[in-house]
């Protein structure tokens, strides 16, 4: 019965997620959202509640698809160069991962042009946290008297640099061909996105002798699971 009812739920989630994605939540109806997922109609009342509730949960879903991501823990010596690191490389394990849906970054992209309640929510369930240990990243690595909307800029800076290298994908291959592109994985965004920003923050030559001085080569690997 249990299994039933996750899949049922599942269905439903990925049935809403592609229809919302294609034509917003106010165009989308129950009647079209049960019949793709093949359920019936009081299905979405029973899981959800009501359709709001089953699209908020569509965009936390798509979000980090469907599973809770943890903060990566690093020991207390850690150099912030190499926090940096790791949680760059973290987002673009996410936001590059093949298995993931096209309708995951079109929701997405849908909700962040035009905000819901979902967003809300999305921001105080997930997206604080991370800001928060991004800018705490920065913290340690900036003057300590940086005025703290100094330290917000360059988080978005960083922020928006991953995201970029998700969306411009179509437009960079048509700019440098599918070759070039299929070699801007993870890891060598990872290492471009970091040193660019350390370089920029002063900071390139305490990363080169973090990753050379005994930083565990394997830390990155607690961000895949954030």
């Amino acid at each position: 019965m249990g299994h039933d009812v996750d899949e049922t739920r599942s269905r439903l989630l990925e049935a809403a997620g592609e229809i919302f994605a294609e034509k917003g939540f106010q165009a989308a109806t129950v009647r079209e959202i049960c019949g793709r997922a093949g359920v019936n109609l009081a299905a979405i009342n029973y899981h959800f509640g009501d359709k709001e509730r089953l699209y908020v949960e569509a965009v936390q879903h798509a979000h980090h698809c469907g599973g809770q991501q943890v903060p990566p823990q690093w020991p207390p010596d850690t150099p912030p160069e190499v926090k940096l690191r790791d949680l760059v490389r973290g987002t673009f394990i996410r936001l590059l991962d093949p298995r993931r849906p096209a309708w995951h970054s079109q929701l997405m992209a849908r909700e962040i042009s035009e905000p819901t309640h979902a967003c809300v929510e999305l921001v105080e369930s997930y997206i604080r946290a991370h800001f928060e240990l991004l800018d705490g990243i920065l913290e340690e690595l900036m003057p300590a008297n940086t005025p703290p909307e100094d330290r917000h800029l360059v988080a978005f800076s960083i922020v928006g640099q991953c995201i970029h290298f998700k969306l411009h994908r179509p437009i960079a291959e048509l700019l440098i061909g599918r070759e070039e592109l299929e070699r801007q994985d993870v890891e060598r965004l990872t290492e471009h996105v970091t040193r660019f920003t350390l370089a920029a923050l002063g900071r390139e030559e305490s990363f080169s002798a973090s990753m050379g001085t005994g930083c565990r080569r394997d830390a990155p690997r607690a961000a895949a699971r954030g």
